[in-house]
């Protein structure tokens, strides 16, 4: 179950249009290495870590990953809420406005439509979390292009704090993923009988949430989670 806070993770307030820069930006929403993508990969691949605290993780990451795609949409939507329809003609987005008008769909910058095919779940936590770990290094990589692509402020600022999440979130990925590879013997998919960490174990410090008041200490206590 969730909880919704009706406040973005970053403000996001962009003055001017630019059409140019939405068209880029909504990448990041339904293009292979954005968010929607993201949220649904780790949404899918919790539910068979070997553990409390690898369900807890993903679930937390997938959770922040959904409230990234509200920032992005709400991005695309101020970069192109005033145009008019020539605007959106000549910046190629007259196809877009066809079958949507101005309202949000996801794609990648080139128009593809998302595809549930941009992400993946094999049931091997190893597997899993390497593609996890690739995912968000590419998803920085594509913020750092996309800062290069724009000069205002109002853009930068939103984009440059997803991108620090990205490198959080890989970091994440990597410390569970050593942690994984010293437990999980000779390809197995469980943790071996006594290997399961208890619940006072879990709040030793060897893991902590990510950033602020969060639902993931409260999974990672409860050893019944998605049992």
């Amino acid at each position: 179950m969730f909880s919704y806070q009706k406040r973005l993770q970053y403000p996001v307030n962009i003055k001017k249009k630019d059409l140019r820069m939405a068209k880029y930006i909504v990448t990041q929403y339904g293009g292979s290495n954005g968010e929607l993508a993201a949220a649904l990969r780790y949404m899918n691949q919790r539910m068979t870590m070997p553990d409390n605290k690898g369900k807890a993780l993903l679930n937390d990451i997938a959770t922040e990953e959904l409230g990234h795609v509200e920032m992005l949409e709400t991005m695309v939507y101020q970069l192109m809420k005033d145009a008019t329809l020539e605007e959106l003609k000549e910046a190629g987005l007259d196809a877009h406005y066809a079958e949507h008008a101005k309202a949000l769909y996801p794609t990648d910058s080139n128009g593809v439509p998302f595809t549930a095919t941009y992400f993946a779940t094999t049931g091997d936590p190893l597997a899993d979390l390497a593609e996890d770990m690739a995912a968000e290094q590419k998803a920085r990589a594509v913020y750092e292009n996309l800062i290069d692509l724009t000069d205002d402020p109002d853009v930068i600022g939103p984009l440059l704090w997803l991108r620090q999440r990205e490198v959080v979130h890989y970091a994440r990925f990597k410390e569970l993923f050593e942690d994984y590879q010293k437990k999980l013997k000779n390809g197995a998919n469980e943790l071996p009988k006594g290997e399961m960490p208890l619940m006072k174990e879990n709040l030793k410090g060897n893991f902590y949430p990510i950033g602020g008041d969060t639902l993931v200490e409260q999974l990672y206590m409860d050893n019944n989670f998605y049992r």
